[in-house]
This record gives C-alpha cells, sequence and structure tokens, in this order.
C-alpha cells in the first residue's frame, strides 16, 4: 500500500449545548480531517482532535505534526496490515515521539485505506471474529432532574451500563444523587462513576462510605492524586478505573496498578489504535477490564472506534458522545442506534465527508 497523496483539512463543528470540561465550556469542537489515497485512487479517513483540557498537545502541536507527516510521507510504502500492534506501521510510529491525536489520526486513515483497498470492513481487517453488535455504555449529564430523566429513558431503552458524572457538588449531594440513580436503574444495569480527580482523599473515603452496599461497576480517577489510589482501594474497596492516569503511561507500567479494576481506553488522548490494542491486552491479562471510550470526535473517528470496538469484547463502551455534535463532517451522519450498534448496517453505510465544514490546512 503506497500513500500516493495525503491531504489535511481543519475543520470546526457546533455543538448541541456548552460541553463542561475541566470547567472551561466548549462550544464547538475543533480539530483536523486526514485524507490518504492510494495509486488506485482508494481513499481512507483520519480524525484528529485534541480534547481541550484533557490532551496534552494543542491544536497547533497537532497541526504541526500533521504537516510532517504530509512532507515526509507522501510516496511511502506501508505494509498491510496497518493496524496490527506487532507489524510495519505501528513499529515505524513507536520510532518517533507522536502527540496521541496524531498517531490516532494516522492509524485511522491507514486502517480505513487497507479495508478499500481489500473491499473489507474495518472490523474484519483487525480481527478475524469481530462482534457484530456494539453495545453503548449511556452517559448520564446535567441537573438532577434532566439525569434521573434520562436514566429512566436508557433504563426503557435497554442500555446494559450507565455512567454518571460525580465530584462536581457536594459528597453528599453525589452520594444522594448515586442512591437514586441506582434505583431507577435498577440492578441489571451497571452503574459506572466518573469523578475526573476532583476529590481529596476525604471526600473520596466519605464518597465510598455514603454509597456502601451500592452496586457499582467502578469509579473512574477519584483523587486529584493519581499516586494515592493504592491507598483509597485498600481502605475503601472501592473498585476503581484507571483513565487520565492513562495518558502518556508505557504499557508494561500498568503492571504497578493491579489495584485497578478497569482501565478506560480514549485512542485519541492514550496514543492511537495500537497502544490501546496493547494496553487492553495487557489489562486482560493482570484481570481489569479494559473499556473503549470516545473524547468527542467526528463521524469520521468514531467509525474507527466503533471498529477497534468490535475487536475488544462484549463490553458496553463510552461512544455515546455523537449526540453533542450538531453537525458532522460526514454526510449523512452515521446511524446511531442506540444503545445497541450493528456494526456492519455503520460500516457499510455510504459516506461522504461534507466540504462545508472543511478547510486545506496550509498552515497554523
Amino acid at each position: 500500500m503506497r500513500l500516493a497523496a495525503i491531504d489535511l483539512y481543519r475543520y470546526t463543528l457546533p455543538l448541541t449545548a456548552p460541553l463542561i470540561l475541566k470547567g472551561e465550556s466548549l462550544h464547538e469542537r475543533r480539530g483536523f480531517l486526514m485524507r490518504v489515497k492510494d495509486d488506485a485512487g482508494h481513499t481512507g479517513w483520519g480524525d484528529v482532535a485534541p480534547l481541550p483540557g484533557f490532551s496534552r498537545e494543542s491544536l497547533e502541536d497537532a497541526a504541526r505534526q500533521l504537516q510532517d507527516v504530509q512532507r515526509n510521507w507522501t510516496g511511502q510504502q506501508i505494509a498491510a496490515n496497518p493496524v496490527d500492534p506487532d507489524h510495519q506501521l505501528a513499529e515505524r510510529l513507536d520510532q518517533k515521539v507522536w502527540v496521541a491525536s496524531v498517531r490516532f489520526g494516522i492509524e485511522v486513515a491507514t486502517w480505513d485505506l487497507f479495508a478499500a483497498e481489500t473491499d473489507s470492513l474495518m472490523p474484519d481487517v483487525l480481527c478475524p471474529e469481530a462482534s457484530p453488535v456494539v453495545s453503548l455504555n449511556g452517559l448520564l449529564l446535567g441537573n438532577q432532574q434532566d439525569i434521573i430523566d434520562r436514566a429512566t429513558q436508557m433504563r426503557a431503552e435497554g442500555y446494559r451500563a450507565v455512567k454518571l458524572k460525580v465530584g462536581r457538588k457536594p459528597v453528599a449531594d453525589d452520594v444522594a444523587l448515586v442512591h437514586e440513580v441506582r434505583s431507577v436503574l435498577g440492578d441489571a444495569v451497571a452503574l459506572r462513576l466518573d469523578a475526573n480527580r476532583l476529590w481529596t482523599m476525604d471526600e473520596a473515603v466519605a464518597f465510598a462510605e455514603g454509597i456502601a452496599g451500592v452496586p457499582i461497576a467502578y469509579i473512574e480517577e477519584p483523587l486529584r492524586d493519581f499516586s494515592l489510589l493504592p491507598t483509597l482501594a485498600e481502605r475503601t474497596k472501592v473498585p476503581i478505573a484507571l483513565d487520565e492516569s492513562l495518558m502518556g503511561m508505557p504499557v508494561a507500567q500498568l503492571q504497578a496498578h493491579a489495584y485497578a479494576a478497569a482501565v478506560v481506553l480514549k485512542p485519541t488522548l492514550v496514543g492511537g489504535v495500537a497502544h490501546t490494542l496493547r494496553m487492553a491486552r495487557t489489562a486482560q491479562s493482570l484481570g481489569m477490564t479494559p473499556v473503549l471510550s470516545a473524547a468527542f470526535e467526528t463521524g469520521v473517528g468514531l467509525r474507527g472506534l466503533i471498529a477497534l470496538a468490535a475487536c475488544l469484547g462484549k463490553t458496553p463502551v463510552g461512544l455515546d458522545t455523537y449526540h453533542w455534535l450538531a453537525e458532522d463532517v460526514l454526510e449523512p451522519r452515521l446511524v446511531w442506534d442506540v444503545p445497541d450498534i450493528d456494526v456492519a448496517t455503520l460500516m457499510e453505510a455510504p459516506r461522504h465527508i461534507s466540504e462545508h465544514h472543511l478547510e486545506p490546512l496550509l498552515s497554523f
């Protein structure tokens, strides 16, 4: 597979409502699309979208690396299979320090191109027995009544797992909300909690004591001080999941966090497809549950994430972020059936990249 041409575009997409991230209000999603072409005219698309407040790199950082790829990779040969973490592309990418969002974009674009060349679906390129269905983890945000109403709806829609954000209110209020949401969801729906590193040790312990007896799957990143997570796990026995702590973490270092019940893997943030696969395999070998999650990518990025999710098992994944995009670079938009996505239907649907939202990336 030869990369005969590499084209770069930037996009700005409106959101359906302001998105509060790390205390800042985000009103639009900005990023870049990468299009790769082979000599026969097949194309592949990748999404590069650093997430403000979470990604270590800025848009400017990503733009510089993308332009470097365009200069130095055009005309290069990429051996199949491009998404195999033990194959040539991954080995080549490992030789340089890439910002996470760019590596994800490169891998998805070349993966998409290889699937087009071989007349295959993206999941089938990655694994021989991809799941035909990907189940979504519902996301609960907003005020208390909105959360209760949405939780009631999600139970009726058949969600198997739901994530509730905590840590933004007094601990007692969060405890009461967890009890209420658990009651609304019923015991058949897994309840995942996410504190986004907002608590002190005393606050986290108080929260754990307040929800004692309430079945939860795990709580993501409860402490501001990541180094104290083992102590919290020992003191409270509450199941803990790693998320932000995985950014920049070498795969081998995961063995030092055996206390964790799960790892939440966002390829745009942790470093791409191959690194996510390596992390997931290592986590499984350590008895942790890998949970794939999104970082508010466009439909281009989400196609790659759905394909990856189809190869990582049947655990519900955190990709229910698409509804935050008021518009998309894809026309028509992805058919986002909730809570279960038919993978083949989504992958086979005709797709067109709208030029309305794109501007060539010539300089930044």
